[in-house]
Parts: structure tokens; C-alpha cells; sequence
């Protein structure tokens, strides 16, 4: 990509959706800042639930306020007590404000960026470029998300996770503050019918477009 052009895309979706797969293969590809909201989440909570803090907000905002977002991915931030506890304080409006501020910084700061999460298109990066939106059944999701997990823990079992995803996903798309919800601009990729390759395929077709359109003078932000 040349220095001159700019691209920031959003990708949200449900759980286990390969959202995160997605966002991470055009990252590479486009050579693009990657962050996921969900991980920030989790981060979050793993603070909260060690620490306890009287002042949660201030305490959060501490913390963030400096974060290097790259010690996230040596952190074990995927225990079932951690996911179970991030869906509780995606529900908090304090605590959404801080972590919605560190993300828009983030974008600010890397004009080539790609952001994944639940409300991306909608309330983080409204202008990105390109709006992907996610989406495949609960079976399929459950399955994806049992195989990643018996890595860590070979007893769980499949049930157990399409309980806990489908509650997800409710209070995702039920919450008050910033619920999870398709952009009108966004183009829907369902993985339940591409596979990694085609996914990947059906991305760059949109986002070359939009890099055409400015490489020939034409484009506008959304």
C-alpha cells in the first residue's frame, strides 16, 4: 500500500463469528494496525476481577491510559471467568467510554488501521472506509469456539459453549449502550457459506474498490 493512501476498515459481528479471522488476514495483507475490542474487554475484566477496585472507572482509566496494546497478546485473557465477566462490563456505559476513547485514539494515531469488535461501524470508526459485518449460525459458531477452547481446557464440552455463546449474543444485541447491530453501509460477509479463502477474496474485492476509487481522485468518506 502506498504511504499516500489511507484505509481504515471496521469488522464487527457476534461471537465466534470469524470476525477476528477476517480482520486479522486483511491486516496482514494490507499491512494494517489490528486491534480487537474484545480483547480490550477482556483485559478489562481481568483487571477488575484481580484488583476489586472501590472506583472502577477511575481506576480503568489509569490503566488504559498508557496501554501498550501489544502486551494483550501475552496475556491469558480467554479463561471462561473472563469471558463470562467481559459481557457483564460491555454492558457499562463508564466503562465503554473508556475503552471507545482508547480505540478512537488508536485510529487517530494509525490512519491504516483495521478495528474488530460488536459496535465498530456503528460508534467507533462510523467513517471507516470499508464496513464488513460478520455472521454465521450458533452451531457453527459453537463448534468454532469448542475447538479453540478444549486447547486450553480438553473437558469442556460442546453444550456448555453454545449456552454460554448464545447468552452472548443476546446480551450483545440486547444491550442499552451500544448494542450490536448492522451498519446500513456494511457489506455482510457470512462464513458459514466462505471459507477462509473466499472470505478473504469477497474482503479484497470491496477493499480494492475503495483504493481505486482513490487512486483515481474519486473517493469520500462515508
Amino acid at each position: 500500500m502506498k504511504k499516500s493512501i489511507f484505509i481504515q476498515i471496521s469488522c464487527d459481528g457476534g461471537a465466534a463469528t470469524g470476525k477476528s479471522t477476517g480482520a486479522i488476514m486483511i491486516s496482514k495483507k494490507y499491512n494494517l494496525k489490528f486491534l480487537s475490542s474484545g480483547l480490550l474487554y477482556r483485559y478489562a475484566a481481568s483487571l477488575l476481577i484481580n484488583n476489586n477496585p472501590n472506583r472502577e472507572t477511575a481506576f480503568l482509566k489509569n490503566k488504559f491510559k498508557n496501554l501498550k496494546y501489544k502486551k494483550l497478546h501475552s496475556m491469558s485473557l480467554h479463561t471462561p471467568e473472563i469471558s463470562e465477566y467481559s459481557a457483564i462490563i460491555a454492558k457499562k456505559k463508564n466503562i465503554r467510554n473508556i475503552l471507545k476513547a482508547y480505540q478512537i485514539n488508536f485510529s487517530k494515531k494509525n490512519k491504516n488501521c483495521c478495528i474488530e469488535g460488536r459496535d465498530i461501524s456503528t460508534k467507533i470508526l462510523p467513517n471507516s472506509d470499508i464496513k464488513f459485518f460478520f455472521k454465521c449460525s450458533l452451531n457453527l459458531a459453537s463448534i468454532r469456539r469448542h475447538k479453540e477452547l478444549k486447547k486450553r481446557n480438553p473437558k469442556i464440552k460442546l453444550l456448555d459453549v453454545k449456552k454460554a455463546l448464545r447468552i452472548r449474543n443476546i446480551s450483545d444485541t440486547k444491550r442499552k449502550n451500544s448494542p450490536l447491530l448492522k451498519h446500513r453501509d456494511s457489506v455482510e460477509i457470512d462464513t458459514g457459506k466462505l471459507n477462509k479463502q473466499a472470505m478473504l477474496a469477497k474482503m479484497v474485492k470491496n477493499i480494492e474498490k475503495v483504493l481505486n476509487t482513490e487512486k483515481n481522485g474519486k473517493r469520500t468518506r462515508s
